[in-house]
């Protein structure tokens, strides 16, 4: 059964399931009807996320190991909160391989150990690559004078790697070459590396969790955890990387079937899950898209993009688009390339290679699940065909192999591979090159589609509560690019680009940046999470810069060039601009009001809403590792007894309203779900009706939020805008107002606060 709502918490050595039972009291009094954690299982030493698991055997010892899960599973149970945990079926971390007792045996015996089918490794290819070295352009041959026999391992530098039986003797370099892996140069990663890694992190390796024997050994603990009714929910972390996402939910369903399931799944618009999952939804990105953009006015588009244009040139995002990922396959992927060209032996490298490239780079998702999601496939090859007629033969018999064999290698491959591509192109390349409007530069969100019109948002939330009732929905993640209010506010730009331009203009003057797309970027940034600190300015541009693979990457650093980056964001934060003062005062009030307006249709709308740790209150946090610092919870804890004590905060920098909206639908949702079924969209009558968004769920409550607030001002406000209700006597939950009538005025149902959540009189 799907809990009411979650509530993420990022567990880590600074925040450990002790600490996690020691809030559960706030979570429950918040109105949260479940904790959703970061991976639970052994991480790699000095993990801080958890992703990197490195023995799904056991609880992390740095989160306080089994007795500490013990304790907090029953705080939780105590105070009736469910848990849903994060779990990583794609891959584990490597990087420290002493710590990965499989890993370890992998290395020390090779495909004969008993977990040499365990990790996703072309054993075909020749020894198991392990691209450590250093390398100044020799690639790597100085760096292995470095290796040093330590006891029964290699060593290089602080890292250590297991020998073989019996292969002792005749010096390091000739035991060197006696082991089942090669060290090597870490650049020969992006071209020749024999096993599937995580994106392109060598440091975590596929695993073949698509054989029943490992899904076992690696699901063995979590299962417990289900089976004994401690955990009620599963997060999926990437099925995309799995061989056969369908059949491994079908496995997950079989072995937990009364937990509630919900999978990682990027969506493209228009695109929905494969009907064969047996998954109750998504984490929520397509949610995301659809209530942030229902926040952003579509009349700015026309001056942002006349202002990046002059500023960074033709703003065209799906030819940049194609071109990152072009970039990131050649720069960062062409090991995975490589792999797949070889599943086509009637075709030389110099030709099979291209031809997978250009596919790869084509698909409209992230992925085609064969042989239902031929369709996206189909597109792919008709686009890489145009692309590379001289290919077409190529591409005709990749076509026909995976008509014959939608279920074999050279799918499995592809398939695998184009959700990589994507992600790394898209998410962590092009998005850091469009700055026309970063708002729209999200996970799973269209930077070519400004905004949503009231029209496709109902329409969507229709069809999840149709379709996918107990899906998650979501605002913030650990994996977003920025916050939710970081996102309300920068919306606020659209509805004054010409002030945004001024700042622009200014700011690039007094503080000129060398390089255009970063400068924009970076002046957005500023405005939408002022204030903030040099350290955390500076981490997010240098990581910026670093995606945008423009002017610095992470594989090819450029020191000067990052050295004035630095310089800028610490002068531009000694003496910021008079523009920036000004508009930053100008778009927080109704960035304030954008963020309520969201978070109400979040938790109010069809789905199972999310609140990622420490949202309810502004959080004005960027990409991650910075939506990961650490959280006041005494000041929320502090601010929430003052609500239950009757405050009604005025909307401020407290950010104690957006406390009181979540706390009361959260906990309306938890004690009354029979009020959040069905859907209904509700039109305002009037001439600020296009600035009221309002639905009715079952028809005893109705949510109404303030959208374009900037707008609503410049017109005059509500004036004798209405909403026609059905009921004739309603209490505003937030604020305990009592409104009579059929036929409300808007004005005054939106009096004190810009969003309103109505529940019906139970005689009316």
């Amino acid at each position: 059964m799907p809990p009411a709502s979650t509530y993420r918490v990022q567990l880590s050595p600074g925040f450990t399931l002790d600490d996690l039972a020691g809030l559960a009291d706030y979570l429950a009094a918040l109105g949260a009807g479940a904790v959703y954690t970061s991976p639970l299982l052994q991480a790699a030493p000095g993990s801080t996320h958890g992703y990197d698991v490195v023995d799904p055997t056991r609880v992390s010892a740095a989160l306080g190991g089994e007795m500490a899960r013990r304790h907090a599973v029953d705080r939780l149970r105590a105070l009736g909160l469910g848990l849903v945990v994060d779990i990583v079926p794609n891959h584990m971390g490597i990087a420290v391989p002493w710590a990965n007792p499989w890993w370890w045996s992998v290395l020390r015996d090779g495909p004969a150990s008993p977990y040499g089918r365990f990790f996703d490794v072309d054993w075909d290819a020749g020894p198991l690559l392990v691209p450590v070295l250093a390398d100044d352009g020799d690639g790597g041959a100085a760096a292995l004078g470095d290796l040093r026999l330590s006891g029964d391992c290699l060593a290089y530098f602080e890292h250590r790697f297991p020998l073989a039986p019996g292969t002792l003797g005749g010096g390091v370099a000739a035991v060197h070459q006696r082991q089942h892996y090669r060290l090597v140069s870490w650049r020969r990663a992006t071209t020749e590396l024999n096993y599937r890694r995580f994106f392109d992190i060598t440091s975590l390796a596929g695993v073949r969790v698509e054989e029943p024997e490992v899904f076992h050994a690696t699901h063995r603990e979590l299962l417990r955890w289900v089976a004994a009714g401690e955990v009620h929910g599963l997060r999926v972390d990437h099925p995309d990387g799995l061989a056969d996402p369908g059949g491994y939910l079908r496995r997950l369903r079989a072995a937990a079937p009364g937990a509630w399931v919900v999978v990682e799944k990027i969506l493209a618009v228009g695109e929905g899950l494969p009907a064969s999952w047996p998954a109750d939804g998504t984490t929520g990105y397509d949610a995301l898209r659809e209530v942030c953009g229902l926040f952003v006015d579509p009349a700015g588009e026309p001056a942002l993009t006349a202002l990046a244009e002059r500023w960074c040139g033709p703003q065209d995002v799906r030819a940049l688009e194609r071109d990152c990922r072009r970039l990131v396959v050649r720069e960062a992927l062409w090991a995975e390339v490589r792999r797949i060209a070889r599943l086509l032996p009637d075709f030389p490298a110099d030709r099979a290679e291209p031809a997978v490239a250009e596919l790869l780079c084509a698909f409209p998702v992230y992925r085609s699940y064969l042989p239902e999601g031929r369709g996206h496939l189909d597109a792919a090859l008709r686009l890489a065909r145009g692309a590379n007629p001289e290919l077409a033969d190529v591409l005709d018999a990749i076509a026909a192999r995976l008509g014959a064999e939608p279920t074999g290698p050279l799918a499995v491959r592809l398939q695998q591979t184009s959700g990589m591509v994507m992600a790394k192109g898209v998410e962590d390349t092009a998005m850091y090159r469009f700055p026309r409007f970063v708002a729209l530069n999200e996970v799973g969100g269209d930077p070519a589609r400004f905004g949503v019109p009231p029209e496709e948002f109902h329409a969507a939330a229709a069809a999840r509560e149709a379709g996918w009732p107990a899906t998650m929905t979501a605002l913030s993640t650990h994996d977003t690019k920025r916050s939710e209010d970081v996102r309300a506010r920068l919306a606020v730009l659209a509805e004054l680009p010409d002030d945004f331009a001024a700042l622009v203009e200014a700011g690039a003057a007094g503080h000129p940046l060398p390089d255009p797309t970063l400068e924009l970027l970076a002046w957005q940034t500023l405005a939408g999470a002022w204030p903030i600190g040099a350290d955390r300015l500076v981490g997010y541009l240098i990581k910026a810069a670093r995606e945008a693979k423009l002017r610095t990457a992470w594989t090819r650093q450029d020191p000067a060039f990052e050295g004035a980056v630095r310089d800028w964001a610490r002068a531009v934060l000694a003496d910021p601009p008079a523009e920036l003062a000004a508009l930053v005062e100008r778009i927080t009030p109704p960035g304030w009001s954008n963020s309520l307006g969201q978070k109400l249709v979040q938790l109010a709308s069809p789905g199972v809403p999310d609140v990622y740790q420490g949202a309810e209150l502004w959080d004005f946090s960027l990409v991650d590792p910075d939506n990961r610092r650490p959280v006041d919870f005494d000041r929320r804890r502090a601010l929430l007894a003052r609500l239950d004590g009757g405050w009604l905060p005025e909307v401020d920098a407290t950010g104690a309203a957006k406390l009181l909206v979540t706390s009361r639908v959260l906990r309306l949702r938890r004690d009354a779900p029979e009020l959040f079924r069905g859907y209904r969209p509700l039109a305002a009558d009037g001439p600020a009706a296009a600035h009221a968004v309002a639905f009715a769920r079952d028809p005893r409550l109705v949510a109404v939020a303030t959208r374009l607030p900037v707008g609503l001002a410049r017109g005059g406000g509500w004036r004798d805008t209405t909403l026609s209700l059905p009921g004739s006597a309603w209490t505003d939950a937030l604020t305990g107002t009592v409104h009579s009538g059929h036929t409300l005025a808007v004005a005054d149902v939106l009096h004190r606060y810009p969003v309103a959540l109505l529940v019906r009189s139970a005689q009316c």
